[in-house]
């Protein structure tokens, strides 16, 4: 897993509001349900609190996306943020099952998949995660852990 940036790059890009930038970061789509439904997950089983989630459509998530050179219009975009270094698709599945430890270290596994195969599968559940998973409004979420957790 080969990390988007150099570390903290952000800080110096005036597209990036300053933000704390402390802790591991998730970027993702505040209107999906499949990410509704990450964010819970990763509620769930982040036991340490050291997960913050900044939604695609804050003024935020926006600019960091567009700092890793991504759209934030395109489903494609999923971000995470961990030590100032990014990192997309299925890589940053891969980051979170790590850090979140224990079974979730299993998704780490998914590295003996070749990348090419990685990125495919990621690109055809991300362009028709609303068919399969539907809509959410995760900054509406009533989950007191996810509303703790959000940055905008």
């Amino acid at each position: 897993m080969t990390p988007l940036n150099d570390a903290y790059s952000w800080r110096v890009d005036a597209r990036v509001p300053a933000f704390d930038d402390a802790g591991s970061l998730t970027v993702m789509d505040a209107t999906c349900g499949l990410c509704a439904r990450g964010a819970k997950w990763i509620s769930r089983n982040d036991t340490a609190g050291a997960f913050r989630i900044i939604p695609i459509q804050s003024e935020l998530g926006a600019g960091l996306l567009r700092h890793f050179g991504m759209i934030p219009d395109d489903p494609l975009s999923w971000l995470y943020l961990e030590d100032g270094l990014g990192y997309s698709s299925l890589d940053a599945t891969m980051m979170v099952g790590r850090k979140l430890g224990g079974r979730w270290r299993v998704l780490d596994g998914l590295r003996v998949v070749p990348k090419p195969l990685r990125d495919a599968a990621y690109w055809m559940v991300a362009r028709n995660r609303y068919k399969i998973m539907g809509r959410a409004d995760l900054c509406a979420m009533p989950d007191p852990d996810v509303q703790r957790r959000l940055l905008q």
